[in-house]
């Protein structure tokens, strides 16, 4: 994990904002509205209303991926011989949105590393493509930062690794874009509703 990532900043950076690891509450992989998309938007609120995230929990498979992306971003850059340049979060330039890349890669590309369970890893194996909870992700990214292209490593130390380069999808990135306006818009709007309405509570 990014020195640059779970600091305290970065906690603020994404508070109340939309990001891109949970761009699939506001949009399917195929481009339709979530049905979590009212619960997320209700989640973001309360995080601006309170000025608080919710409490960080964490599982053995959250703090191995932790201990494991290093490993990866090793393996990543002796394989293709390009170098991961750690980033904090990233704001889009419009909008009250952004993602946490696990690194960037020159100019035009960047990486997300997962780094899952044996059993899981396997079913991404046998895939040999992105998994479809992750193109949320991955393309928002990519409509984030305005580049061309993302790497996704699932790695995993006693397995052959799965490396992917996905391209920009601009039909999946308009999707995205759309869902998440929508979101933000909401976000802004009901947060001020909420706060003029029961300011003298």
């Amino acid at each position: 994990m990014s020195d640059l990532q779970r600091t305290e900043e970065w906690f603020k950076d994404r508070l109340g904002r939309p990001t891109a690891s949970n761009y699939s509450k506001l949009v399917t992989s195929t481009g339709k509205p979530s049905t979590s998309a009212d619960a997320y938007i209700n989640e973001l609120i309360a995080q601006r209303l309170t000025g608080e995230l919710p409490e960080q929990i964490t599982s053995v498979h959250i703090e191995r991926g932790i201990e494991l992306e290093s490993k990866a971003i090793s393996w990543f850059e002796f394989e293709t011989d390009l170098e991961v340049i750690e980033s904090g979060f990233i704001k889009h330039p419009a909008l009250e949105t952004g993602c946490s890349p696990d690194g960037l890669i020159g100019e035009d590309s960047g990486i997300e590393i997962k780094c899952p369970a044996a059993h899981t890893h396997v079913g991404y194996l046998r895939s040999g493509k992105l998994p479809a909870k992750y193109v949320q992700q991955v393309q928002g990214s990519m409509w984030v930062t305005g580049r061309k292209h993302w790497f996704f490593l699932s790695y995993h130390p006693e397995m052959p690794k799965l490396l992917i380069r996905v391209d920009r999808d601009e039909e999946i990135i308009k999707s995205i874009e759309e869902a998440v306006a929508k979101a933000c818009e909401k976000i802004e709007t009901e947060y001020k509703s909420i706060k003029e309405t029961y300011k003298n509570d």
